[in-house]
This record gives C-alpha cells, sequence and structure tokens, in this order.
C-alpha cells in the first residue's frame, strides 16, 4: 500500500496527537493479569539488548521498543545499511481461564526521506504454532522528515492457547531505497527519537 505524500503530511502534523487505540471492551472489564518478555531477538537491526517489551498497566497491551532499529540509503551509507530487520519472540504468559489475540498494532517511528527516495516498513506476527500470520506494508516517499505513525487492525482474530505459555513471533523490516536523491535518507523505530514505539493490543476471552 502506498501512501501518497499528502496523506503522509496529514499523518505527520498529527502523529504527536493520535491518541493510542482504546482498550477493547472485553480487556478492561476484566483485566486478568498477563505478562511479556523478550526471550529472542536476531536480525541487523536488533542486536542482544537493544530491544525490549513493556507490558501495559492495564494488562491491554504491550509496548515494543527498540535502542538500535535505523535503515539508512544514500550519501556515506553502506550497502549493508539500506535493510534492516528484526526478529523478536516474545513469551506471553496468559492466567488460566483466558486466551488472547492481537486486536490491532500501532507502528511509530522517524523519517528523513529527500526527494526522490523512498521507504518501506514491514511488519508480521504470528503465534508460534499457527499458520495464521498478520503481515502489514507500508511504503513512503520524499521528501519526508519527522515522525511517522501507521495502523494494523487485525481482519480475523487468532487467539493462543487458553491459559498457557505463548510465543508471539514478531518480524520486522525497515528499507531505504535512495533512488534519484543525494545525501543521505534514513528510516528509523529508535525509542530515542521521540514518542517512538510499536503497540500491541490484545482483545481478551474467556476460556
Amino acid at each position: 500500500m502506498k501512501n501518497s505524500n499528502r496523506v503522509m503530511a496529514a499523518v505527520l502534523t498529527t502523529a504527536l496527537a493520535v491518541p493510542l487505540a482504546a482498550a477493547p471492551a472485553q480487556a478492561a472489564a476484566a483485566a486478568p493479569a498477563i505478562t511479556v518478555e523478550v526471550i529472542a531477538s536476531n536480525g541487523s537491526g536488533c542486536a542482544p539488548g537493544t530491544a525490549s517489551v513493556v507490558s501495559n498497566g492495564d494488562n491491554t497491551g504491550f509496548r515494543v521498543k527498540y535502542r538500535d532499529f535505523v535503515a539508512e540509503a544514500g550519501g556515506g551509507a553502506a550497502v549493508v545499511d539500506r535493510r534492516k530487520n528484526c526478529q523478536l519472540g516474545v513469551l506471553v504468559t496468559i492466567p488460566d481461564g483466558w486466551t488472547i489475540a492481537i486486536a490491532s498494532a500501532n507502528y511509530r517511528g522517524k523519517a528523513f526521506l529527500r526527494s526522490g527516495a523512498s521507504a518501506l516498513q514491514r511488519t508480521s506476527y504470528y503465534w508460534q504454532g499457527t499458520s495464521t500470520t498478520e503481515r502489514k506494508d507500508v511504503t513512503f516517499t520524499g521528501p519526508l522528515n519527522g515522525l511517522w505513525t501507521t495502523w494494523d487492525v487485525a481482519p480475523v482474530l487468532t487467539y493462543a492457547e487458553c491459559g498457557s505459555q505463548s510465543v508471539l513471533n514478531i518480524n520486522t523490516e525497515l528499507r531505504v531505497d535512495a533512488g534519484t536523491s543525494s545525501g543521505t535518507n534514513s528510516m528509523s523505530m529508535n525509542v530515542t527519537e521521540g514518542d517512538v514505539d510499536t503497540l500491541f493490543n490484545f482483545s481478551l476471552s474467556s476460556c
């Protein structure tokens, strides 16, 4: 899906003002204790120890925070820097009598793209042991300079096993193409660059 410059300008203007997705009504009513933990990380965009997860205080979801996830192209950027990826394994512990699905995700980052350059943000996620994978591709075109945000609403809810420990695999890729631009272009998801993280919202159901 390719966003027009006009749409992206609107997104960038309102990125900081957009509220996080409201918690599902079921989750707000029950809010059982759910814990999350990174148990595996691999990829050029998330060396060990540079990605973490934080559970929401109301147990309606969790946030992924990256500290060294940036792709660059053009200027003095190396060829290997044009594409960065991160594969995370997040252990989600679900209390007895409950099951959860990922209802939606909100991805946020920062971009600096000169005229003639383009970039891609791609994220997919799935419960380990299932065949259902949700995937979101968004392309960006320069000129673009500032924060960006994209949303992904699951068309079908895929629930983890009831009352268990389940692993959610999250694969994220950032890619930059310098195209006809001159100078360095970048696409990042670093938490140090402002209001930047990835939010996964749960849908809860009793077993």
